[in-house]
């Protein structure tokens, strides 16, 4: 049994609370929160829980093992340094930071301290992706080409992060764990017609060592609530729907065939079985909280560390700098060859 500290319970806090709440190998001691309101909705809920609007008791508190951040984007390298300087193991949400540097240094502090510092990718804990990396392993797609995907919706608009870095780090992590491929530049282009500055809409494109490329829309202006993602192989073609009420994945044997038969133009394009996988569905994250719960308990490194949070960062950022300068592709560095426990 471990026990948590949780600070922030905004819109997606009240959420992660519930999960390690009800997990039988945590209990979630206090949470912390500038809003009174949302202190006193845990009150509520949870008797057992203290409440406190100073994020010190959390970090003086020897009994807490572990603390959950799920504040403002903004605040999680702050909070997420505090807790790992003072040898708490760190759940953190999505994004690690907002700067490269931090999550560097977040990663360096974790590794240094042997803390387990974990970010929360949620899509990486869906059953339904994990079905397709296993397909995808087995050779069952084929070579892997390339990867698109959407995650629109009409709201929600946010003020302090455009839509590219409250919605594109879901489909990033998606892309680089089933292509295990360097990315090695990012592009983007956008627009911001609600807010100056604040960008409702982008598109953004990640080139990759192997010559796959991934492709990423993301908007919060779209008359659709759509959140899927496309596969697409040398055999087969898979669809992840994550709007779909049973039917999350779907696999294509669909392609295009070159008979070597001396006709270097001639080409066949085949229409074979359209078939959906047997998927034994759990919510994604009491997957994603429990196996949080598992790596501090046992010492294993997380599959969303330190590390993979840093590698999609960098992606973002790259994206970001891109879109400032109005599309043009940007380079990443290769990341460093550093673990984090």
């Amino acid at each position: 049994m471990i026990t948590i500290g949780q600070v922030g319970l905004g819109s997606w806090g009240p959420n992660v609370l519930r999960n390690f709440q009800n997990l039988p190998g945590s209990r979630v001691k206090i949470c912390c929160d500038l809003d009174e309101t949302a202190l006193a909705r845990v009150q509520s809920q949870y008797a057992d829980i203290e409440t406190t609007a100073d994020y010190g008791r959390l970090l003086d508190d020897d009994e807490l093992d572990a603390i959950v951040v799920t504040a403002s984007a903004r605040a999680h390298y702050a909070l997420a340094r505090a807790a790992l300087e003072r040898n708490k193991h760190v759940f953190v949400e999505k994004p690690l930071a907002l700067r490269v540097a931090e999550a560097r240094e977040l990663v360096m502090i974790a590794r240094q301290r042997d803390r387990r510092l974990m970010v929360g990718h949620l899509l990486l804990y869906h059953p339904a992706v994990q079905h397709l990396k296993a397909s995808i392993r087995a050779g069952e797609l084929g070579e892997l080409r390339y990867i698109y995907s959407q995650r629109l919706n009409l709201g929600q608009v946010r003020r302090d992060e455009n839509a590219m870095w409250s919605l594109a780090p879901h489909d990033i992590s998606v892309a680089l764990y089933l292509l295990e491929q360097e990315p090695v530049s990012a592009s983007a282009q956008g627009r911001d017609f609600l807010r100056s500055g604040v960008d409702d809409l982008a598109f953004l494109t990640i080139n990759f060592a192997g010559g796959q490329l991934a492709h990423c829309h993301v908007s919060w202006l779209d008359p659709h609530k759509v959140r899927r993602l496309t596969v697409v192989g040398s055999q087969k073609m898979a669809v992840f729907d994550d709007m779909a009420p049973r039917e999350k994945l779907t696999v294509f044997d669909q392609g295009v065939d070159f008979p070597n038969v001396g006709y270097p133009d001639l080409h066949t394009l085949r229409f074979g079985d359209i078939y959906i996988p047997r998927i034994d569905m759990r919510e994604p994250l009491q997957v994603e909280c429990q196996h949080f719960v598992q790596s501090v308990e046992d010492g294993t490194t997380p599959l969303t560390d330190g590390r993979n949070g840093l590698s999609v960062l960098r992606v973002l950022a790259a994206a970001q700098e891109s879109l400032e300068r109005g599309g043009v592709p940007v380079a990443l560095e290769r990341m460093e060859e550093e673990s984090t426990p």
